[in-house]
């Protein structure tokens, strides 16, 4: 049986979907840890290829033989509601009667249902509440 690699670190970024480099935040986070920077940039580009311009959480595990493995996560459920809104940003002062844009009832389910596997939420209609009401923290309103 093969022994399991001892994990030295962990780490946790941000990088927009296909579009890491060894710029920071990405090279001096690994280059801290001793990874070969080129390497994971080369592997996270290719596999976000098809996501370009979504923002996407990696959580990185570095090695004691200094390779590494990585984890893609969903995007934050803050630029999924903005992606299916079609705008930039959230209202800066999102309050009852602040409303920049609006969603469908679909389109929450539709976020709930990539992003549930990473909430606490314990059923879809838990995670739905979850999603409306970072939606309505944006001053996105729900149709």
């Amino acid at each position: 049986m093969a022994k399991a690699k001892e994990i030295i670190g962990t780490i946790n970024l941000v990088i927009p979907g296909g579009g890491a480099t060894p710029a920071p935040p990405v090279g001096p986070a690994l280059g801290a840890k001793g990874v070969n920077i080129a390497a994971f940039v080369k592997q996270f580009n290719d596999a976000t290829a098809k996501l370009k311009g979504e923002i996407i959480p990696v959580v990185i595990s570095v090695y004691k033989d200094k390779t590494f493995s990585f984890i893609l996560k969903q995007p934050p459920v803050s630029a999924q509601i903005r992606k299916a809104a079609g705008i930039e940003k959230g209202a800066g002062n999102a309050g009852p009667l602040t409303s920049v844009a609006s969603i469908t009832k679909d389109q929450v389910k539709a976020i709930a249902e990539k992003k549930i596997a990473e909430m606490t939420a314990s059923s879809i209609e838990a995670a739905m509440k979850s999603v409306a009401g970072t939606a309505r923290s944006m001053g996105v309103t729900i149709k």
